[in-house]
Parts: C-alpha cells; structure tokens; sequence
C-alpha cells in the first residue's frame, strides 16, 4: 500500500475521557477550524493530530499512554505530521510527558486549551523552543463558544463550572482541574443559546460538581435558578442533569425537578459508599443518615425519578462487614443506574498513603458482586417498562436495516445507560416519539413507533 502523506492544513483530534474533557475538544476543534485547519476523520494522513488525554485513574492514563504511542508510531512512518498532546494527562504530568515522549511536538495543559492555533502557527514558522504550555486556573472558566461539535447534531455538553472544591482523598481532579470555578448564569445561557441555534435538543449539563454551582460567586447554589433559565431556550427540548454531589440539593432544586419541564427527571447522583467510616476516610462531607433522607426525599417529589450513582469497591480499610453494608444498601435502594469502580490508590492522593490497602483479587470481586446485584435490579426495571408508551430521543438509523433507529428514553444518559432500538417510517435523529415499549433485552429495550 502506497504511504498516505500529510495532508496540508488538516488535523485530527482523537478525544479521551469525559464529556468535560470533550468540550475542550471540541472547543479547540472550532478554534482550528478558525485558522483554517480542515478536519479529517482518521489521523493517518493529518499534518497535525490533536490528542486530548485524561489524566483521572491508571486505566484512563494508560489509554491516553497508547493513544499518544500509537500517534508517534504513525509519525514516525510519515503518516502524520505533529502531534500535540493537550489535557488532563499534560497537565499532570507536564516536563516528564515530554521527557518520556520527547518526539512529542507540543504539550499544552488544561487551562492553555485556546492557544492551540497559536501554538501551531508557532511550529509552522520553526520555533520549537517552548515546548509546553501552562497556564494558571483563571478565576473565570474559559468560554466553550464557538465549538466544532463531534457529537450526534441534537446532541451537546455543555460545562457550567470548572474545577474543585471537594478535595476527596481518593481524587486527583483538583489537582489538574484547580478549584471549583463557576460560569455566570448569562455565560452558560448564551453558550446554550448557540449551541440550540446549531440544532441542539438534548443538552446535558456537566460539571465536577453542579450541585455546588453558583456558591463560588454568588455566595449559593443558584442550580436551580440556571436551570430556570435554560428552559427558556425555546429550542431545547431536554436538559439532563449529571454529577450532583449529594450536598447542596436545594428544596429549590427539587422543585425545578419536579415540575416536568424540560429538565428530565433523571439525575447522575455519585455516592461512593454508603459506611460512615469509609465516607470518612474518603472525606466526602456527608453522612449515611443525609444520603438516605435525600433519597426519601427525591423519591417522594419527583414522579417517575430515575437515579444513577457510582461505587468504590475496595476503599482502603474497608472490612467485609462494611462492604456487606454497601451491598444491602445498593439491594435495597435500587437505583435504575449504577457503576462500580475498584478502588485505585491515585499518586500525591491521600488515599495512596492509607493504611489497609485490599489486595487486587478482594477489590475486583466486591466490584464484580455489586455489579451482579445491580444487573438484576436493572434488568427487573427494564422489564417493568414493557408495555408502557415512552417518549423516545431518536439517535440514528441503523444500518443495513429495515427501517430501524436506535434512541433514548429520559432514563438514558449518552454513552453510559441503555437504548431502546426503534421500528417505524420515515423518522429522523433528534426527533422526540412516543413509542409502545415491546420487550426488554438486558440493559436495553425494544419499542415500535407507529405514525399517528
């Protein structure tokens, strides 16, 4: 096969992590195309790739490790031109990636995100000298204006603060991340305002932490105020909400959710661990007794509630007893949505110097535990919706098939929950249908759409 040479002003971005880390994406994505730069689909052939790393835990750095090896492979065939590596792994790790990597181009961290054009311009003119760039947390958040979106069309993130506060001994986020920064309430509207004139319908709103929104300058969560706000943009038809630490869930917040308007009654609620003591360890600020009257509390206002949360298996210290704690909790409180993550000790974390570190074996298997008790509880609920008329996110046609699409329900975030697989005519992606739920196939179901 002849070599495919770099293509003059092209670029490709290979994106990694969360949804945070894709707005970043996409924001340099826009600021390229500014220049000029054209995108192309696959990296081989671009004069520069882009790779956007997440830096969070071992499995997300080692994806971003083979990400960047695989990149400098192609370059050294010829395959691509640069490569500039961007992110939460850049930042982290910041002189030692370049010494480990040193036929990286550019490295630049999280908070030099818009001085991607700049910094290519500088390569193009042969000026190599200053090969990573880092900036401070600014005590605004970089606007996400002007974004060349890469997800479905209907479909967009949109982040309303930046940073931490919670400085959990498990996590490094903080320390890539800075502090909790919030937008002001006029940014995000306009951000989202843009973002629904380019044809978005769904917009999921992501931060480290929303719940904590607006304390940081206006001195109280104002989430609920935002989400007010959002409504109004006549063009959105659901806003999701994801990553509300239990904290600061206001009566106002509840009320908004409440209401069945267009923010869907569906929330991304990480909870860790139920013990006391582990939450202690973890320095979570919230107690069993707070969690559980939350709950009691989400489940009687909010008709049709859907929760998600996340787990930690195998926290440093933790006994069988506290373990079996957690498990009965999970049993008994069935969350529609759940993923357990095994407990991983985070280098300059606290929790890395902590006494009674669990052994892998012990920490995969309350994991695997959890996750067996949790697949019932899903799959019970899946069944329970056969029968039942659901509004339905169209995504995409499938392929191949007779006419058939794959959407989503309120009770499905993007990338991490469930579809439903629709049959119907003639409907297209980012429509919202009421269709007739027919069956349930593990995690996923089944529904048919017929025109009215």
């Amino acid at each position: 096969m002849p070599r495919k040479k770099p293509t003059a002003r092209s670029y490709a971005l290979v994106s990694l992590g969360c949804p945070k880390n894709l707005v970043d994406s996409e924001r340099m994505a826009g600021l390229l195309d500014l220049q000029g730069y054209r995108m192309v689909a696959q990296p081989e052939g671009a004069e520069v790739v882009v790779v956007n790393t997440c830096g969070f835990i071992a499995d997300a750095r080692a994806e971003s490790y083979e990400a960047i090896e695989e990149m400098l492979r192609l370059k050294k065939r010829g395959r691509v031109g640069r490569v500039i590596v961007t992110g939460c792994l850049a930042e982290r790790d910041k002189a030692r990636l370049l010494e480990k990597y040193p036929e990286i181009d550019q490295s630049l961290g999280v908070f030099a995100r818009d001085e991607i054009a700049t910094t290519l311009g500088r390569l193009e003119r042969g000026e190599h000298e200053q090969r990573g760039v880092f900036r401070p947390a600014p005590s605004c958040p970089l606007p996400d204006t002007g974004r060349r979106r890469v997800t479905l069309g209907h479909l967009a993130y949109l982040k309303i603060a930046e940073g931490c506060n919670r400085l959990c001994s498990f996590c490094s986020i903080p320390q890539m991340r800075g502090p909790y920064a919030s937008k002001p309430v006029e940014q995000v509207v306009a951000e989202a305002e843009e973002l629904a004139a380019d044809g978005v319908r769904e917009l999921v709103l992501v931060a480290q932490d929303t719940t904590f929104y607006g304390l940081d300058i206006y001195g109280e969560p104002r989430l609920a105020e935002l989400l007010r706000r959002l409504t109004e943009v006549r063009q959105l038809a659901w806003i999701r909400l994801m990553y509300l630490y239990p904290m600061h869930v206001t009566d106002e917040l509840i009320e908004v959710l409440a209401a069945g308007s267009k923010v869907l009654p569906y929330l991304d609620l990480p909870l860790q661990h139920i013990n006391d003591e582990v939450l202690g360890r973890m320095r979570r600020r919230v107690e069993r007794q707070a969690i559980e009257q939350l709950l009691d509390q989400l489940r009687r206002r909010i008709d049709g509630l859907v929760l998600r949360t996340t787990m930690m298996a195998g926290f440093p210290g933790e006994t069988e007893e506290q373990f079996a704690e957690l498990l009965e909790f999970v049993v008994r409180r069935r969350f529609e949505r759940l993923g357990v993550f095994v407990f991983c000790p985070e280098p300059g974390t606290p929790a890395e110097q902590l006494d009674g570190q669990l052994p892998d074996a012990v920490k995969q298997s309350r994991r695997d535990r959890l996750m067996a008790a949790q697949q019932e509880i899903a799959f019970a609920w899946n069944a329970a919706q056969v029968g039942r008329h659901m509004d339905v996110m169209i995504d995409r046609r499938v392929a191949g098939q007779p006419p058939a699409y794959v959407g989503r329900t309120y009770a499905d975030a993007p990338e991490i929950d469930g579809q439903i697989y629709v049959t119907g005519e003639g409907l297209r992606p980012g429509e919202i249908v009421s269709c007739e739920v027919v069956a349930a196939e593990g995690y996923d179901l089944i529904g048919i759409w017929n025109h009215p």
